[in-house]
């Protein structure tokens, strides 16, 4: 369509410059062909004059827009440069530089939310290692007294210990998840039985869950799977230490592999559908108020679903407040025996 009315056009100035070319050689009374071909080359000559006058101005004004949008990218990138991430170019969809744009603020955007990440990922590093330090430091203090009555120095010595400890796991944690993150330890894959992995797991923790007198309910189909059997170890035993952690006096816990799917399902205070949508994210803790008397760095759930990305599982969390969680994974390469 557009060609057509650009044909229309052209058409409509070139009959304009002949007319006007007719009008100036009739004038002279020359013979008629003579004033027809006189006034045709006029014509030409007039809608040449006009078109390169026209396409002079059109590029004219290409080289202002190349030029207003190369300094307004340049510029941009500077700010990016600087740590300025909140920047935005203003993109004309019939600009030829459209995509260029669009891609600088999708650029912006993201290295913006890495930026945010990055901030809160320090401050939570420093919140989770202070806490500890601080208590170790304080009770170590106290130890300096030397009127305190043995029970009592125990009791202090168990707190900087169990401190020192979490101290620990954060360090195991996070060098874990950066070796993840950067893909520096191959998948070991091998074939083995996963139900039988799963059992080792359950009678390993049992004197977690015993002492909470919690039930804990196994099904197990024998199922075959080829993943790396360490890694998917960490998966199972953060999931049921996490259950066990949440789930009350006496509750219930149930631990199933069928259809090459394993779920891990607890009758704990549940998470709301607010929290649902954070859970993964590292140093999130659903619970801020009582984290401290859990335990945990929020970190466990942040390496099981890196883990089980890596093997391309897919975890579905189903939860309701008060009613308990279900995490449910389901592999990709099981295989029934």
């Amino acid at each position: 369509m557009r060609k057509f009315f650009s044909s229309i056009a052209f058409m409509a100035t070139l009959a304009f410059a002949t007319a006007l070319g007719y009008m100036i050689i009739s004038k002279f009374r020359l013979p008629t062909v003579v004033t027809a071909m006189l006034s045709a080359v006029i014509g030409t000559l007039i809608l040449f004059a006009v078109f390169s006058a026209v396409l002079n101005l059109m590029r004219r004004s290409q080289i202002r827009n190349i030029r207003d949008v190369h300094n307004n990218l340049t510029d941009t990138l500077n700010e990016i440069a600087n740590g300025n991430f909140n920047v935005f170019i203003e993109v004309d969809p019939h600009q030829p530089h459209r995509e260029i744009g669009e891609a600088m603020n999708e650029m912006a955007r993201k290295l913006g939310n890495m930026e945010q990440m990055r901030s809160d990922f320090i401050s939570n590093v420093s919140h989770e290692i202070q806490s500890p330090l601080t208590s170790i430091g304080g009770f170590a203090k106290l130890l300096r007294d030397e009127s305190l009555p043995p029970g009592q120095r125990r009791h202090y010595a168990d707190i900087i210990v169990a401190e020192s400890q979490r101290l620990s796991s954060l360090s195991d944690n996070l060098l874990k998840l950066s070796t993840l993150d950067n893909n520096k330890i191959p998948l070991n894959r091998t074939d083995f039985r996963l139900d039988k992995q799963l059992q080792q797991i359950a009678l390993m923790l049992e004197p977690q869950w015993s002492s909470k007198n919690i039930e804990l309910v196994c099904e197990f189909e024998k199922t075959m799977v080829n993943a790396d059997e360490e890694l998917l170890s960490q998966v199972w035993v953060n999931l049921l230490v996490n259950a066990i952690k949440f789930a009350p006096e006496n509750g219930t816990i149930t631990l199933t592999l069928k259809d090459g799917t394993v779920t891990v399902a607890d009758t704990g205070c549940g998470i709301s559908d607010e929290d649902k949508l954070r859970i993964f994210e590292r140093f999130y803790k659903v619970d801020k108020a009582r984290d401290r008397s859990l335990g945990g760095n929020g970190l466990g759930l942040s390496i099981v679903k890196k883990i089980a990305d890596l093997h391309g599982f897919h975890i579905v969390v189903e939860s309701e407040v008060g009613k308990g969680t279900k995490f449910t994974i389901i592999l990709s390469n099981k295989k029934q025996v």
